[in-house]
């Protein structure tokens, strides 16, 4: 009895077994498909940043805005300080996404316009990308992970900026 069900059986088992391997290697032919792994910003690390840069510019003196984007240029926290003007908002957030679109800080990208043959003078014209200093990458070990802007304080964006960064630099490893 043994010997009949085992030769009924083997070939149905060797006819699906063949098509199951057949199928397998199907679904395996894009042999470079991979997963992209990727880190990316808490809200309270976004939080700390954004809330580090608008103290220290108010510490100096200066009403600050301040905003964080992920790593696809959307805002995770947007923060207007005290007596801010309303334009340091936009300002802020245009700065973060530019960091995030070109993956430098904006005083590097407002270089750029220096030289009259750079195509930044075509960017500039596309939404929400502005080349005023004060954007800079956020990085987790040296992956750019998003961006934060900040604006309100003439010539001192980048300081503040950098302040909200040196709070959460220890977690950015």
């Amino acid at each position: 009895m043994s010997y009949i069900v085992s030769y009924v059986a083997g070939p149905y088992v060797r006819r699906f077994g063949f098509a199951a391997l057949a199928a397998a290697c199907a679904l395996a032919a894009p042999a470079r498909a991979a997963i992209i792994m990727h880190k990316d910003l808490s809200l309270d690390i976004a939080k700390t940043i954004a809330e580090g840069a608008v103290a220290a510019c108010a510490a100096k003196g200066y009403a600050e805005s301040a905003v964080v984007v992920d790593r696809d240029g959307e805002t995770i926290v947007e923060m207007r300080g005290d007596e801010a003007a309303p334009h340091t908002m936009e300002n802020a957030r245009r700065k973060a996404y530019t960091e995030m679109t070109f993956r430098q800080p904006t005083a590097e990208y407002a270089k750029k316009l220096q030289d009259p043959n750079s195509v930044a003078h075509q960017q500039v014209t596309l939404p929400n990308v502005i080349a005023i200093p004060g954007g800079q990458p956020i990085k987790i070990d040296n992956q750019v992970v998003g961006g934060v802007g900040a604006s309100g304080s003439p010539g001192l964006d980048d300081e503040c900026v950098n302040a909200g960064l040196d709070k959460v630099k220890d977690q950015l490893k």
